[in-house]
């Protein structure tokens, strides 16, 4: 089976519906994907429908934007197979939310005091399926206008990175709660890309949170930092995941379905070897 288990959608910040990454997952040979948008599980529903009628599997996902504030980090969670209500996750998000189309409302001040032509309806027009205003979407507009000259990353460094005039950071939240959440959903919780900001010391903590697993796969994640996350899999059972983190043309120019394609089953707890087995994830024992 082939999967990609972090995939978003334009519920979110990529700018391909639902229905188009479906299409493209079937095109790409892809057996299964978790569609995991950012603090939102509006999309969920209809990916399970429409992965039904293309023949792809669709599990439910949310990337719940994560902080240990202890450390200072953000550490992100990957949910999946929660009841498709979500009451949890949506209570633990919906501020979360609000606090980010806050704070893109006053980026988008700031780019038009900076003396970029950029309009509020212009960004509404890029985000009108999303779930709140991400800085993709301001950088969709701002890259059709010729600044940046077509490079993504150039523009986000020089406008939103640390010390950069457009840099705001968004309360997001404890990280223990929203696992804590997904699992009270009666999901699955993944830490995700630890190596993007080396967050290992963090995973024994988590663990005694509810944590299931870590995400092996993924872009962010170096060769050194995939033998620690084999390392700690040793130590206890865990489920551990791949995926591309797709974002459509927004952001890195992964592909959907770029991660590696061999599977074997989780071998530990029973509990946690049936989850990895309907996750159709990768495993080691």
């Amino acid at each position: 089976m082939r999967s990609d288990l972090h995939v978003h959608t334009h519920f979110s910040d990529s700018n391909f519906s639902v229905r188009r990454t479906l299409e493209l997952a079937q095109k790409r040979g892809l057996d299964c994907i978790a569609i995991t948008d950012h603090d939102t599980v509006a999309g969920v529903p209809m990916a399970l429908a429409l992965g039904q009628s293309l023949g792809v599997k669709c599990l439910p996902g949310v990337e719940i934007s994560g902080f240990d504030f202890q450390r200072q980090k953000k550490a992100h969670i990957l949910g999946y197979n929660f009841c498709l209500d979500a009451p949890s996750i949506t209570e633990l998000c919906s501020p979360l939310l609000k606090r980010r189309r806050e704070n893109a409302l006053w980026q988008i001040e700031m780019l038009i005091k900076l003396g970029y032509s950029i309009t509020l309806d212009e960004v509404l027009e890029k985000s009108q399926h999303s779930a709140s205003i991400y800085k993709p979407h301001l950088l969709a507009v701002l890259l059709e206008k010729g600044y940046g000259q077509s490079d993504y990353h150039t523009l986000y460094q020089t406008l939103f990175s640390k010390g950069a005039p457009c840099a705001r950071e968004i309360l997001y939240v404890d990280v223990r709660d929203a696992i804590r959440a997904v699992k009270n959903d009666g999901g699955i919780a993944i830490f995700a890309h630890p190596g993007q900001q080396d967050s290992f010391d963090l995973i024994d903590e988590l663990w005694e949170c509810g944590l299931d697993g870590i995400e092996l796969h993924h872009c962010d994640n170096s060769s050194e930092d995939k033998e620690r996350i084999l390392t700690l899999a040793k130590r206890r059972p865990m489920i551990l995941t791949a995926g591309s983190d797709f974002h459509g043309n927004y952001g890195s120019k992964v592909e959907l379905g770029d991660v590696p394609a061999t599977h074997s089953p989780l071998f530990g707890s029973s509990e946690r070897t049936t989850a990895c087995r309907n996750l159709g994830t990768y495993g080691r024992a």
